[in-house]
């Protein structure tokens, strides 16, 4: 019989004339008596990192390494306390240029100890950070700090030119900018001629004293506003509070506590997802909370997984592309071992999975196998990891599964939005049957679905499905500057994530759909297109997919990014030119994957309308420097039909000449 992890909190709402049927509300088990609150006397996460600097000044908080003559070294740590006298200095050095509570300063650059220490010297003043990024598109930069009004900012060596380039257009607001590292007097004067203070780091913080007195906090001050990269329109703004960040905190801290064992300072975590995305930066808050110790990576991502080898980690945190990588780098070294080897490995794999899958936790499910066998794969990790997480897209199953019986770890998987402070569900170590779902909601978050009667999904059926609605501590004040936008997705006190979710047997929940991903065929047949690309996903020649219709036609095409090994493998045993990029445009090849994908689609009972009558083969990967995919890897739909106008116009012209 199978455990719910889950317990109801209040009955399902018939629909009305205004809004449609609501499902039940559910909380996590270990939430069962009332959500996780904030205790007493908390008021900003600048407590959680004095009171590790006031436990252990010396132990080693941020490390990069050192590069030398362009070979990277070892790591080299600055410790609790010598973070902390820079931050405070830091803050002084800010208020001293008129910067103080509720202003907003910039944060552009990539994972760093100075990104991390600029977040703290801004928490320290109750000033409002706000991290820039250039992925959200060119004028993304400008466009957050006109928006948010930000009058100071903490940037990158590298990105000083771009910044400076966008400061005629924004320097009503930009008074001053603090570089990562050193200056040019050419840069300086380039500033000032703008009416723009420009400083080194060393200069800056010279300015600053120790003594200085900091301002109260209130758990209710906006303690940052993340710009979202949406899909569509311009960035939003989503205010996130003091209060609702340390709530977040304090729930992984939980979770992890209940499920595996706390973090302390003897664990090292290594960053480098973006921390200008909610995800790295609370993370990187929960491991400064607990006093760890946190590696960053070179940003350059040939040199990842040296990294991770140099570090050590005992957590690692990534998105769905980079657990794909290392399971693909991993199954590839097996295959090669030779047949005795394969063979011990299968056997080894299938005997521990099953033990899992009995209920025994990963760590005694074959231990002496963990010894003779995965202690490899562990390895490839740095040969420390116990705690993997992924987040910001789904993880395919048969990866998770991989990962979950190889690694010596326990890996969850999570959902969230910027909405909800990163995490709002997550799947709970070494509960097997959460696999292929993101789990239950974590302990400060109550959920429900809603029908979309339009899409078909029905939140009081046998089998619950809906749009994820979300309650609780951890979400958004709003959008900063829109509150027409805020009241579109809080209705009733309850945040429309946009997402469609099934609930599982056994509590858990799994993404299925998105809400807005829909259209109508010429037919009048509704497409919604997440669900068919997800099933075409799982065709093993391809790495990605771009399914497209319209209103005006009766059928589907799509961009398809053949997967290169499979598609050469092909060639070669159908002798043709092994070429990728003449591959891609050989019609031999479009017919195979797309035959291959239909077959797929047909397997899966997608109906006629909804298999492809043409694809086109693109060889290079849908990235971020065309604008064709947000930072988080969603398809940017209206940015891909740009990009690819006239060659969708190309295969609908093809697919109608092959009906006639």
């Amino acid at each position: 019989m199978s455990v719910s992890w889950t317990v109801k909190v209040e009955e399902a709402r018939p629909a009305t004339e205004k809004s449609p049927s609501a499902g039940p509300v559910y909380r996590c088990i270990y939430a069962k008596d009332g959500l996780l609150e904030l205790p007493e006397g908390m008021h900003s996460p600048w407590e959680f990192f004095s009171d590790s600097v006031m436990r252990i000044p010396n132990n080693r908080m941020l490390g990069r390494r050192q590069i030398i003559d362009s070979k990277a070294g070892p790591y080299v740590w600055l410790t609790y306390q010598e973070v902390y006298d820079t931050a405070l200095r830091m803050g002084s050095s800010m208020r001293g240029c008129g910067v103080g509570p509720g202003d907003r300063c910039g944060i552009y650059g990539s994972n760093c100890p100075e990104w991390i220490i600029s977040m703290e010297a801004c928490i320290s003043q109750a000033i409002t950070y706000v991290p820039l990024y250039d992925t959200l598109g060119s004028n993304a930069v400008e466009f957050i700090i006109n928006h948010a009004e930000v009058s100071i900012a903490f940037v990158q060596e590298n990105k000083l030119s771009s910044i400076l380039s966008c400061l005629p257009a924004c320097s009503s607001y930009l008074k001053t900018i603090v570089s990562f590292t050193n200056i040019t007097s050419d840069q300086k004067k380039k500033a000032e001629e703008l009416g723009v203070s420009l400083f080194s780091w060393d200069e800056f913080v010279q300015l600053g004293t120790l003594d200085s007195e900091l301002p109260p906090k209130q758990k209710t001050d906006i303690c940052t506003i993340m710009y979202t990269s949406g899909t569509t329109g311009e960035p939003k703004g989503v205010m996130l509070t003091n209060g609702a960040i340390m709530a977040e905190v304090l729930t992984v801290d939980q979770l992890i506590a209940l499920r595996d064992t706390a973090c302390s300072e003897e664990d090292t975590y290594f960053s480098f997802l973006p921390l200008a995305h909610v995800y790295d930066q609370i993370m990187a808050t929960y491991f400064i909370h607990r006093g760890s110790s946190i590696g960053f990576w070179r940003g350059d991502v040939r040199g990842l997984m040296e990294d991770v080898q140099e570090l050590k980690p005992t957590v690692f945190c990534a998105v769905p592309r980079v657990y794909d990588r290392i399971y693909t780098g991993i199954v590839n070294k097996i295959s090669s071992g030779g047949l005795i080897q394969n063979k011990l490995f299968q056997f080894a794999y299938n005997y521990k999975l099953q033990n899992m899958e009995s209920g025994l936790p990963q760590y005694k499910a074959a231990p002496l196998l963990d010894k003779l066998v995965f202690d490899k794969v562990r390895q490839a990790l740095g040969g420390r990891v116990r705690i993997l997480l992924s987040g910001a897209a789904p993880l395919p199953r048969h990866v998770e599964e991989f990962l979950r019986v190889t690694c010596c770890a326990n890996l969850s998987q999570g959902y969230g939005l910027t909405e909800s402070s990163a995490g709002c569900f997550t799947s709970l170590a070494n509960v097997m049957s959460m696999m292929g779902t993101v789990g239950v909601p974590v302990t400060t978050i109550e959920a429900r679905i809603e029908s979309v009667p339009d899409m078909g999904y029905d939140a009081l059926a046998t089998v619950p499905r809906g749009e994820i609605c979300l309650r609780g501590i951890t979400l958004f004040s709003g959008y900063y500057k829109r509150q027409d936008l805020t009241e579109e997705v809080f209705v009733d006190g309850w945040f429309h994530t946009g997402d469609i979710g099934e609930w599982q047997p056994d509590g858990s929940m799994k993404i299925i759909d998105r809400k807005k991903n829909i259209f109508k065929l010429s037919q009048g047949e509704y497409i919604a297109v997440e669900r068919i690309e997800n099933t075409y996903s799982h065709c093993p020649l391809i790495t990605s997919i771009w399914v497209y219709g319209n209103s005006f036609e009766s059928f589907l095409v799509a961009v398809v990014v053949p997967e290169r090994q499979a598609l050469e493998d092909w060639a070669t045993n159908n002798h043709e030119a092994v070429d990728f990029k003449a591959l891609c445009n050989n019609p031999k090849a479009r017919k195979y994957i797309l035959e291959e994908l239909n077959s797929i689609g047909q397997k899966n009972q997608l109906r006629g309308f909804e298999l492809l009558k043409a694809i086109h083969l693109e060889p290079n990967p849908f990235d971020i420097e065309r604008d064709l995919i947000t930072p988080t890897f969603k398809l940017k739909r209206p940015q891909l039909l740009k990009y690819y106008k006239d060659r969708i116009d190309q295969l609908y012209n093809e697919a109608k000449v092959l009906k006639v």
